[in-house]
């Protein structure tokens, strides 16, 4: 499902890329019946073993339309964000929506946790970390530096992401007025906290030291860019962003919320707590001081990656989930 206003969305495009079939349902901001009907029709055409689905809208209105079709369905749970009254209510539903799915995978066991106490019995869940694709290209650091507009001589610290309130991305600007002069943040992504985080860089007289790229396709292959990886989350599952700066062996500067601690330990990332600028600040300045220790910290990451994180057990782990539900559609 795609936004009705998209014309070429990534995702589509990097399945065609791959020669994958896919059908797209273009959908509006609010118009879950048609959205419902549309998926109900395509799974009446094209009858899927098993219908997966990721996010709460779809969660909710595709893992509907796959139940009243007679499919099981899968969902995979990255992550709860909370927020305001409307997303915390929506949470809330596709919580209980849980209920009747065939497995509910989750990302890390925080999120296991989380579910458990939501009344989520333990039969239907499954732990499955992220993973990613080692093979995907990385260009060299002064390709990277160019393309992002960064010197060679500059430190550099990363930042991508959404611009949302549970990526904290204000923390880090905020930690930026406590790292000594010269450097060059860049901020990789969008979302609705990037024009008023951009007026308080602004207030802080910081905008010659701060480089909005807004969203870049393929952004992992420039990570090489970075000096540091800044992840200032107030929630989060497994990220893949940390996966791919772990695969670009930049050394990462992250809070210790959700699933961040079970895929790296003090050998592998600086860890600081989550609302914590001065630490975050610290922390960054840290790897600028100390550049060997920095690297090793990188390597030690890089090798987790290798052992953890891959992608084939993790394709064979979710070809497993849908081969233990089988039996149920094959008798629908």
């Amino acid at each position: 499902m795609v936004d009705q206003d998209a014309t070429e969305h990534p995702f589509v495009t990097a399945l065609a890329r791959d020669r994958i079939e896919s059908a797209v349902v273009r959908v509006g901001a609010k118009g879950y019946v048609r959205e419902w009907q549309s998926l109900r029709e395509l799974m009446r055409r094209t009858q899927p073993d098993v219908v997966h689905t990721h996010g709460y809208r779809s969660d909710v209105i595709g893992g509907l339309a796959a139940a009243v079709s007679g499919i099981p369905r899968v969902t995979t749970v990255h992550g709860f964000t909370g927020g305001d009254a409307k997303n915390r209510a929506n949470e809330w539903l596709q919580v209980h929506a849980y209920h009747g799915f065939s497995a509910v995978v989750a990302v890390s066991t925080t999120i296991v946790q989380r579910l458990k106490k939501s009344g989520l019995r333990d039969s239907l869940i499954r732990t499955i970390p992220n993973a990613i694709d080692q093979q995907l290209p990385i260009r060299s650091r002064d390709a990277a530096r160019t393309k992002l507009g960064a010197s060679k001589d500059e430190f550099v610290i990363g930042w991508v992401g959404r611009m949302s309130n549970e990526k904290g991305l204000d923390v880090l600007v905020e930690s930026l007025r406590n790292i000594k002069q010269p450097f060059k943040a860049i901020f990789i992504g969008d979302g609705p906290d990037r024009e008023p985080l951009s007026r308080e860089i602004a207030r802080l007289g910081l905008e010659s030291s701060v480089r909005w790229t807004g969203v870049v396709p393929d952004a992992a292959a420039l990570f090489s860019a970075f000096d540091v990886l800044a992840s200032s989350s107030r929630t989060e599952g497994i990220p893949i962003v940390l996966l791919e700066a772990m695969r670009a062996n930049v050394p990462i500067v992250a809070t210790k919320v959700g699933g961040i601690p079970e895929m790296l330990d003090d050998a592998e990332a600086l860890l600081v707590p989550s609302e914590a600028p001065l630490e975050l600040a610290a922390a960054i300045s840290a790897v600028r001081r100390d550049p060997a220790s920095a690297r090793a910290r990188a390597a030690a990451a890089r090798a987790r990656l290798d052992r953890d994180f891959t992608v084939e057990p993790w394709v064979a782990r979710y070809e497993a989930v849908y081969r233990s539900i089988l039996p149920v559609a094959r008798t629908r």
